[in-house]
């Protein structure tokens, strides 16, 4: 079978885990040969801020567990964030933030990570989410 040619990710998280999982779920799907545009809405936002992308955290709610985690995610040497994005941008995704988040958390486009974009509002839904084959929420 065919991997679906134009894949839709939305993440509205900043804990590690779920954004961890929203990149490396859209890096497999891109070198599986899908199109693929991530969208970071609500707190989504903090995890491709400049400043914020270096220190999320697992599990804030159970730091102890949240520690076990990242231990383990360091001993499998699995990537961090800030390569995920390099390599999502430098192998063709389409990665944008939300432009009512970004004022609303007090951020400016200027602060996000090198390749992230503005989402347009008025396109996004129009021309990214009903014309992806698949949509993931994370």
């Amino acid at each position: 079978m065919n991997p679906s040619r134009n894949v839709s990710i939305m993440c509205f998280h900043d804990e590690l885990c779920q954004v961890f999982n929203a990149l490396m779920t859209a890096l497999s799907l891109l070198r599986n040969g899908s199109r693929v545009t991530i969208f970071f809405g609500s707190r989504g936002v903090f995890a491709v801020h400049k400043e914020h992308v270096n220190s999320l955290v697992c599990m804030p709610d159970m730091p102890e567990l949240g520690a076990a985690v990242t231990a383990r995610m360091d001993e499998l040497g699995l990537p961090l964030p800030e390569d995920m994005f390099v390599a999502l941008v430098a192998e063709g995704a389409t990665l944008l933030a939300c432009p009512l988040n970004i004022p609303l958390f007090g951020m400016s486009p200027g602060d996000l990570v090198d390749g992230v974009k503005v989402a347009d509002p008025a396109t996004y839904y129009k021309d990214v989410v009903i014309q992806a084959d698949m949509n993931l929420t994370f």
